[in-house]
């Protein structure tokens, strides 16, 4: 018997059922926390005349946009600098780690005034934020390579290409695949608040309609199907792991 996932369903009936239970009880103010029966009902209308359908589709298409341009930004860019170019990693480094630190929506102005207040201005916004977790697991991944695996691989006759497709790359793949998971938590994170700047579609939006109108359960739904949305991404990305990274599952 699997005890830890039954261990974890128990946890999210109990959560659940005391969202209902705790407001129908009058134990907590459901005019701030809506019973989950309402808030699946708001959500089922939502769904019926195609708004929350079509809101989805956009946060998404902006989400997995931002957090395919990092993507193909960082893997090559911590590849440069995780591999044979230790002077620019050094070089680059300390500013890599303040762009890092820099929250794009502080410097909204200056991506409005580039790129306008459309879609590529949210898909910029979210794929800076997302950039740095990739291109740093990279950069750590492939420099975390056991050198005694790679002098061991080398005295077998493996060429500097064949190390590092045959050995570094697989080692590294855990570490990539960790940044590229925290990444995508990230591009739903910033989804939100990129939505919530002068957009008007996506989820974030509608969670902000919202809270102007005071829609507690349309705030509430909107942000359960984000929620659900980061959970099952990750969940992907978990599952392409374990498929990709076959050697780690049989050594666990």
């Amino acid at each position: 018997m699997n005890y830890p996932l039954l261990n974890k369903t128990a946890a999210v009936i109990v959560f659940l059922a005391l969202w209902e239970i705790l407001p129908r009880f009058g134990l907590v103010n459901p005019m701030f926390i809506p019973p989950l029966s309402a808030v699946l009902a708001t959500g089922l209308h939502l769904v019926e005349n195609g708004e929350l359908v079509t809101h989805t589709l956009v946060s998404l298409e902006r989400a997995f946009g931002g957090l395919l341009a990092a993507m193909v930004v960082g893997f090559p860019l911590g590849l440069v600098l995780g591999g044979g170019f230790p002077r620019l990693r050094e070089a680059v480094g300390p500013l890599m780690e303040l762009f890092a630190q820099a929250n794009p929506l502080i410097l909204a102005h200056i991506i409005i005034f580039f790129l306008g207040i459309g879609q590529s201005a949210r898909i910029f916004i979210i794929a800076w934020l997302c950039l740095w977790p990739i291109t740093f697991s990279v950069i750590d991944g492939i420099r975390s390579a056991d050198p005694l695996l790679l002098k061991a691989a080398g005295s077998l006759g493996l060429g500097r290409v064949g190390l590092f497709t045959r050995v570094v790359l697989p080692s590294s793949a855990p570490t990539i695949f960790t940044g590229v998971r925290l990444a995508a938590g990230y591009a739903f994170i910033m989804l939100i608040a990129s939505e919530m700047m002068g957009a008007s579609s996506g989820l974030g939006w509608l969670v902000a309609q919202g809270q102007e109108n005071y829609h507690v359960t349309r705030i509430f739904a909107g942000a359960a199907v984000i929620t659900t949305l980061a959970v099952a991404t990750d969940g992907l990305l978990r599952l392409v792991e374990r498929r990709v990274v076959v050697w780690k599952v049989n050594t666990e």
